[in-house]
């Protein structure tokens, strides 16, 4: 019995999946009849309360037509100015074919098409598009009145900088295209949409300057976002997830960003940016572990200044990485490396604390990770209060009970302020990711441990490509040439080439402001 209920139930799966398939291959087709056509858009959308169908009269022979579109979706003021008031103001004016009158010479919107399947007009519909029945007609005007509550243009607040623009994207992606636009007006700047999630049908945009990026880069990325299998992707994180090079590798092999001038920046350098509607982050590809380290703000303050802050941006990816390890190995297994009034203040910092250096070195950081964690998921207001009161508080009951030494605190505290000079968010996670691997061994090996997995991080970073690109360019492989720009930040006049290893049609920057990014 429990063998034929499986046969059942598997065989009643497959007719599902062939009905499914076949309502895929053969859309049903809108019928001619008014009513009919209401009931089936009903029936597909479940006759949710926010649909509206406000019908009319057209025409000296009083057609009967229906307005269908969703409340919360469309621009109301649009909807009732330029589609609604103007039929109503020619209803008897239509003699011949009322629809293609209304199509020509009504309807003041330039986004109108003519559709004829269910699954056309109720994608539209849910698009925010206005659909536009009319009796006796096999065909459905759509118009374009997208609208609704949205987000105005602000600072992006996860990329904050002294000087420079102050916009940022917002979750309307064709308010995100226009950003794009205003920074690049070059007609070869391309924008091609995809389609991704079964069910949302979010529109993804990728954008590149054609005549600059190298083809098959962007071959490559429309390969991967065909491949997509998801009913929603929420953010463009997920999409980068789904078509990143390796999903093992901590470090995140796409830019993020919210900043419409970072974008435009790595457009004219060759790179490829890609837009998701529903989120305010742009990804942008291929990436190294150099533009991680690179900030925007390098370019608009002078060559010098921009060099210095760069340098302390690599010492601080160090320090975020090496310092707590460096503690614990020295400490626990080579404490004649260290110079010997250092060795006796630390001995004496140490009295009393029942923890040996690695439990202590791991207590602190997990303690820092809560309460940074916490200050992110806590409202802005009291946020930041409670990870620097909390930092404090927690510092100084701690040494005050004897369970950690005072240095333990400090190198802590110079720990988390090394992680957050990193521009990149993401990366900043993979740093801190590797600290804790880095503790570890050195708790079990000392400083070969620490430098057997430096040896094993430099290994993969070598084999790590982003789209075909090695991420630990310009160092290996070597692009001297592009040390001026990715280690240093050269003055802007010699910045007059697009980075080498991106391999780009147009080589020679004209503006002379196009970098890296």
């Amino acid at each position: 019995m429990k063998r034929r209920s499986e046969t059942t139930r598997s065989t009643a799966q497959k007719q599902s999946n062939k009905q499914e398939s076949a309502k895929q291959e053969f859309p049903i087709e809108i019928e001619s009849s008014l009513d009919k056509n209401i009931e089936s858009i009903k029936q597909m959308l479940g006759d949710p309360q926010d649909l509206v169908i406000r019908e009319l009269t057209v025409g000296a022979n009083n057609i009967k037509g229906a307005m269908v579109y969703i409340s919360g979706l469309i621009d109301k003021e649009l909807v009732n100015n330029n589609i609604l008031k103007t039929i109503q103001m020619n209803l008897k004016h239509f003699d011949t074919d009322p629809l293609d009158n209304i199509c020509q010479e009504v309807i003041a919107i330039t986004d109108i098409n003519k559709v004829t399947t269910l699954d056309k007009v109720s994608y539209a519909i849910l698009s925010g598009s206005t659909a536009f029945y009319l009796e006796g007609y096999t065909t459905v005007l759509v118009m374009g009145a997208a609208g609704g509550e949205s987000r105005s243009i602000e600072e992006p607040p996860s990329e904050a900088l002294l000087r420079g623009p102050r916009e940022g994207f917002v979750e309307k992606i064709d308010t995100n295209m226009a950003l794009v636009r205003r920074d690049i007006r070059d007609p070869n700047l391309r924008f091609k949409t995809y389609e991704v999630g079964r069910r949302s049908k979010q529109k993804v945009v990728v954008c590149y300057v054609d005549g600059i990026v190298d083809p098959a880069l962007v071959e490559e990325i429309n390969r991967r976002l065909k491949s997509i299998d998801t009913d929603y992707a929420m953010d463009s994180g997920q999409i980068e997830q789904w078509i990143e090079d390796s999903f093992l590798s901590p470090f995140p092999q796409m830019n993020d960003t919210e900043r419409p001038d970072r974008v435009s920046t790595s457009l004219l350098a060759g790179k490829v940016a890609i837009l998701v509607e529903g989120t305010p982050f742009a990804i942008v590809a291929p990436t190294t572990i150099a533009d991680a380290l690179s900030s925007m703000e390098d370019y608009n303050h002078r060559w010098l200044t921009g060099t210095i802050i760069r340098f302390l941006r690599y010492l601080s990816a160090f320090i975020a990485m090496f310092l707590p390890s460096l503690y614990i190995a020295l400490v626990s297994y080579h404490p004649e490396m260290l110079p010997t009034h250092l060795v006796f203040s630390i001995a004496a910092s140490r009295e009393g604390v029942p923890f040996p250096s690695v439990v202590e070195a791991l207590a602190m950081a997990i303690t820092f990770e809560l309460l940074h964690e916490a200050g992110v998921r806590l409202p802005k207001l009291i946020g930041s209060t409670i990870g620097i009161v909390g930092g404090l508080v927690i510092g100084e009951a701690a040494v005050s009970a004897g369970v950690v030494s005072p240095i333990m605190v400090i190198i802590t505290a110079l720990t988390a302020i090394a992680s957050f000079t990193t521009p990149q968010y993401s990366v900043a996670l993979a740093f801190r990711t590797i600290r804790f691997v880095f503790m570890i061994a050195a708790a079990v090996f000392g400083l070969y441990g620490i430098i057997l997995v430096y040896i094993m991080v430099n290994i993969h970073l070598v084999n790590l490509k982003s789209f075909g690109v090695p991420y630990s360019v310009p160092f290996g492989p070597v692009f001297f040439k592009d040390w001026k720009d990715m280690v240093i930040r050269a003055p802007i006049m010699m910045l007059t080439r697009r980075p080498a290893y991106m391999k780009t049609n147009d080589e020679k920057s004209k503006d002379k402001d196009v970098h890296s990014s």
